[in-house]
């Protein structure tokens, strides 16, 4: 039987989602103009709890994760973290027809799960093999779905309707999904977020003016730029 695990977050991520696509309609391309915030006033709640639980909880523990532990191991744990990436990597680019990238993350894994131990070691990186960033967010924009409102939903991060959606079948491409052992599943996903979150750490201090309009734009815009691979217009 396949245990989830932690992962029954992202499940139940996914539940307020398609209640929120049932209400607003198909998801069509966005038109030029259209306010992608109509949840704003939800929205600024919701990221208000999500920055003060933030700001007492996983900023603090990733501050100290930062403090004792020597660069080298992080580095080694945050590239162990993006050589699992790479399968979602991987299933994407083939989803979405492009074939060399497909080929390119295939190579990555296999020659960082062995010759760079389990990934610890980026060597693929030095042979030439550049990383990728795919989701089934951008498959569905590939795929002609437009991004939906602008969501923020407590203890989880910026998305929108789509790319939250989109992150149940990035959760089956994954192996923790995979794994028998709750604690262990539960381990390796508290390591992730801790990695992720020290990730973020030195990025803060871009951050000006408004913080929730600050983190909204940043993030349409960073989502924009990934799911036409560069080729955007500033609409933000």
């Amino acid at each position: 039987m396949l245990k989830l695990g932690t992962k029954w977050l992202d499940a139940v991520k996914a539940l307020p989602l398609a209640v929120a696509m049932m209400g607003s309609g198909s998801l069509l391309a966005a038109d030029e103009g259209v306010n992608p915030d109509p949840w704003e006033n939800f929205n600024r709640k919701m990221f208000s709890f999500n920055d003060t639980l933030d700001r007492w909880t996983f900023k603090p523990v990733a501050e100290g994760y930062k403090k004792v532990t020597p660069e080298i191991v992080q580095t080694g744990v945050h590239n162990a973290f993006l050589n699992v990436g790479d399968g979602v990597n991987l299933l994407n680019n083939l989803l979405q027809g492009k074939l060399v990238d497909a080929g390119s993350d295939t190579g990555r894994i296999l020659f960082n799960t062995t010759l760079g131990i389990g990934g610890l070691f980026d060597v693929a990186t030095w042979m030439g093999l550049p990383r990728h960033q795919e989701d089934f967010g951008q498959t569905l924009a590939v795929w002609g779905l437009g991004s939906g409102p602008y969501l923020v939903l407590p203890f989880f991060g910026p998305m929108t309707v789509r790319d939250g959606v989109g992150q149940v079948p990035d959760m089956f491409a994954q192996p923790y999904v995979y794994i028998n052992s709750t604690a262990i599943s539960a381990g390796a996903f508290a390591a992730q977020v801790i990695d992720t979150r020290a990730d973020l750490l030195s990025k803060e201090k871009l951050i000006t003016g408004d913080r929730y309009v600050f983190v909204r734009n940043a993030y349409l815009q960073n989502r924009e730029f990934l799911a036409k691979d560069g080729k955007v217009v500033d609409d933000f």
